[in-house]
C-alpha cells in the first residue's frame, strides 16, 4: 500500500513538474534576432523585443482587462448585496434572492481566482524569467560584437551592469504597461460607467478628476524621467569604479597609501546619492499632487452620492458601490503613480541601456565576407596609416612584407608601433589607409573569426579567464580532448605545477579555477597556460610578445625547446623587447615613430650602427662601458 501511495506522489510529481517546464517554455531565454544592432530608442527597443513574444504579451493584456472588470465587479456587487439585504427578510433572502447571491459568490471563489492565478503564472512563470533572459542573451551578443576599441573606452562593470538592468528593465516596462496600467484603465473606464449610471455629474466629476491626473503627469513626469536616467547612469558609473579597484586590487595595495580609491569610489556614490534625493524629491511631487486630486474627486463624489440619497434618486447599495470604487480608486491611482514611477524609471534604464547596448560596430564583417581555410601565413602591408582618430602619428605610409614559414621580429622604442601594427594585423582596429593582405586577401573582405583563426598569440600579459585551468587551455581549441590538453600542458612545462593547484573551493588540478585575470597564479604560471593554450591552437601564424619573459631561466629553456619546434614551418612574428630574444630570428624589423627605420638580420644590424646597434648597447651593457671611459 505504501508503495503505491509513493507511485502516485511520484506521479503527481511528475505530472507537476511537465506543467511547470511546459509554462517556463513558452517563450525561448537564448532565442536570437538576424538584426545586427537592436534599436537605439527606447520605446523601439521595447517594442522590437515585445514582438518577439507576442503571444504571451497579448494574453496578458487580456488578463489585466478581466482583472479590472472583477474588481469593479466585485464593488457593484456589494451594491447590489446591500440594497437585497435592505429589501429582504432572513426567512426570503435565500428563496428570493439565491441566484444573485451564488453569482458574488462564484465571482469571489472562483472568477477572482482564476483571473489572479492566471496573471501571476503567466508573469512569474511564462514571462518574467525567459523574456527578461532573452533581452540580455541577445543584447550581450551586441556587446560581444563591437571592436577592441569598444571595451578600451569603457569599464567592463559598467557594460555588464547595463547588459542586465536593460534586460529588466525593459521586462518589467512591458509587464507593468499591460498588467497594471491597462488593469487600472479598465477599471477606471468600468468605474466611470457605474458612476454615470448613478448620476451624471459623478460621471463629470470622474471625468475632470481623471483629466487634471494626466495633466499633473504631463508636467511632473518629465522631470522624474529625467531623474530616473541619470540615477540609473551614475548607478552604473559607481559600479564600473569599484569593479575597477576591485580588479587591479594589486595596484590599489601597493600604491593607494592615501587612501585615493576611498575618495575615487566616495565621489561615485556622492553622486549617485544626490541623483537618488533629486529622484526622490520628483517622487515626492508626483504623490503629493495624487493625494490632493483623490482627496477632491473622493469629497466631491461623497457629497453628491449622499445628496442623491437624500433627494431618494439612489439606494443605500448604490451609494455603498460608487463610495467602494471611488476609494479603490484612491488606493489604485497611488499605487498607479509609483507604477507610472516605475514605467518612467524603466524607460529611463531602457534608454540609458541603449546607447551602450545598440551601437553599431565600428569593425563589422562585409556582407559577402569569406571564410579563411587555414592559411600559409603570408602577410602584406600595403600603405598603411593608422592614427587612431588623430590627425597624425602612431604608422605613417608602412609596407612591409612578411613571407611565410618567416620569423620575423618587431623591434624598436616605446610608442614606435609595434603593437599597433600586430592590432592591425589582427583587424582589431582598422586601418584609415592602405590595405593589409593575408595570403593575397584583403583583411577586410574575411569574417573576423577566420582571420583570427589564424593567429596564436602569446602577450606579455598573459590573458586567463576565472574559469578552470582546463576551460582556459582548452580555449584555444574548442572541443579538444583531456589528451591534448595534457599534452599541451607538459610541452609548456605547465603540467606538474597545475598538478599541484587547489582554489577555495578545494577543486584541484586542472579543475581548479585560477581567479580573475589569472591572479591566483604566477606570473609564471599564467604564461605557461596561455603558452599551452597557444601550442594547443596550432595556428599558422605565431605572435610572440617577450612570451617568456616572466619566466625563470630553467623553464623558459625548457619552453624555448618547444617553441623552436613549434616554429618550423610557421610565420612568426615576435614583439621583442628583450633584444637577446631575436638574435636568431630570419629578420629584425626596427621601428620607430610608426616607420620602418632599419630592416635585416641581428648580425648585420649591430654592425651597421644606427637605432638598432644603440638599443643592443643598451641592453647588452655597451653604454655602461661607455661611460666607465668617460669618468
Amino acid at each position: 500500500m505504501k508503495n503505491a501511495v509513493k507511485e502516485g506522489d511520484d506521479i503527481r510529481l511528475s505530472i507537476g513538474e511537465r506543467l511547470w517546464r511546459r509554462a517556463e517554455g513558452v517563450i525561448d531565454p537564448f532565442g536570437d534576432t538576424e538584426r545586427e544592432v537592436l534599436p537605439t530608442e527606447a520605446f523601439r527597443f521595447i517594442l522590437f523585443f515585445a514582438r518577439q513574444a507576442k503571444g504571451p504579451f497579448i494574453l496578458l493584456l487580456v488578463i489585466g482587462g478581466l482583472a479590472g472588470l472583477v474588481d469593479a465587479g466585485l464593488y457593484w456587487g456589494l451594491g447590489k448585496l446591500i440594497d437585497i439585504l435592505d429589501a429582504s427578510t432572513p426567512a426570503t433572502l435565500l428563496e428570493d434572492h439565491w441566484p444573485m447571491l451564488a453569482g458574488l459568490a462564484f465571482l469571489v471563489l472562483f472568477a477572482r481566482a482564476a483571473v489572479m492565478l492566471a496573471n501571476t503564472v503567466l508573469e512569474e512563470q511564462v514571462i518574467a524569467p525567459s523574456f527578461y533572459q532573452r533581452v540580455r542573451w541577445q543584447s550581450f551578443r551586441r556587446v560581444m560584437d563591437q571592436p577592441y576599441e569598444f571595451y578600451q573606452n569603457d569599464f567592463a562593470g559598467r557594460i555588464a551592469t547595463k547588459i542586465m538592468q536593460g534586460g529588466e528593465a525593459t521586462g518589467d516596462f512591458i509587464v507593468s504597461a499591460l498588467q497594471t496600467m491597462w488593469s487600472f484603465l479598465t477599471f477606471l473606464l468600468l468605474t466611470g460607467t457605474i458612476l454615470t449610471a448613478l448620476d451624471p455629474l459623478l460621471g463629470l466629476v470622474l471625468a475632470l478628476w481623471f483629466a487634471a491626473f494626466v495633466v499633473a503627469a504631463r508636467y511632473l513626469l518629465p522631470p522624474l524621467r529625467e531623474a530616473g536616467r541619470r540615477r540609473a547612469d551614475e548607478r552604473s558609473i559607481l559600479n564600473g569604479r569599484m569593479v575597477d579597484a576591485f580588479t587591479n586590487i594589486m595596484a590599489v595595495k601597493l600604491y593607494d597609501s592615501g587612501k585615493r580609491e576611498h575618495a575615487y569610489v566616495r565621489e561615485g556614490m556622492a553622486r549617485l546619492l544626490a541623483a537618488v534625493r533629486n529622484l526622490a524629491r520628483a517622487i515626492t511631487r508626483v504623490r503629493a499632487t495624487v493625494f490632493i486630486l483623490n482627496g477632491i474627486m473622493m469629497t466631491a463624489v461623497g457629497t453628491l452620492a449622499v445628496m442623491s440619497w437624500m433627494n431618494g434618486t439612489a439606494t443605500t447599495g448604490e451609494i455603498a458601490a460608487a463610495l467602494g470604487l471611488v476609494f479603490r480608486l484612491n488606493q489604485s491611482s497611488g499605487y498607479i503613480m509609483f507604477s507610472v514611477n516605475g514605467l518612467i524609471r524603466a524607460y529611463a534604464t531602457v534608454q540609458d541601456a541603449t546607447g551602450v547596448i545598440s551601437r553599431r560596430p565600428a569593425i563589422r564583417d562585409a556582407p559577402d565576407a569569406r571564410v579563411l581555410e587555414k592559411g600559409r601565413g603570408d602577410i602584406r602591408f600595403e600603405n598603411v596609416s593608422f592614427h587612431y582618430g588623430r590627425e597624425g602619428g602612431i604608422i605613417e605610409n608602412l609596407s612591409l612584407h612578411i613571407r611565410p614559414g618567416e620569423r620575423v621580429a618587431l623591434v624598436g622604442p616605446s610608442g614606435a608601433g609595434k603593437t599597433t601594427i600586430v592590432n592591425l594585423m589582427l583587424r582589431l582596429f582598422d586601418v584609415e589607409e592602405g590595405r593589409i593582405l593575408f595570403d593575397g586577401h584583403d583583411i577586410r573582405e574575411v569574417t573576423q573569426a577566420s582571420l583570427r583563426a589564424q593567429f596564436g598569440v602569446v602577450s606579455q600579459e598573459p590573458m586567463l579567464m576565472h574559469r578552470s585551468i582546463r576551460d582556459n587551455i582548452a580555449y584555444g581549441k574548442p572541443g579538444a580532448s583531456e589528451e591534448e590538453i595534457i599534452a599541451a600542458a607538459k610541452r609548456a612545462s605547465a603540467h606538474d605545477f597545475i598538478l599541484e593547484v587547489r582554489d577555495p573551493k578545494g577543486r584541484t588540478g586542472y579543475d581548479a579555477h585560477v581567479g580573475e585575470r589569472g591572479v591566483k597564479l604566477s606570473g609564471g604560471q599564467r604564461q605557461r597556460i596561455a603558452i599551452a593554450r597557444m601550442m594547443l591552437k596550432d595556428a599558422p601564424i605565431l605572435i610572440l610578445d617577450e612570451a617568456t619573459s616572466s619566466l625563470d631561466s630553467e623553464i623558459e629553456a625548457a619552453i624555448q625547446e618547444n617553441l623552436a619546434k613549434m616554429m618550423e614551418g610557421k610565420t612568426v612574428i615576435a614583439i621583442a623587447h628583450r633584444l637577446s630574444t631575436i638574435a636568431a630570428l630570419d629578420r629584425v624589423i626596427v621601428l620607430d615613430r610608426g616607420r620602418i627605420v632599419e630592416e635585416g638580420t641581428h648580425e648585420e644590424l649591430t654592425r651597421r650602427g644606427g637605432l638598432y646597434a644603440d638599443l643592443w648597447k643598451r641592453q647588452s651593457g655597451g653604454f655602461l662601458e661607455k661611460r666607465l671611459a668617460a669618468e
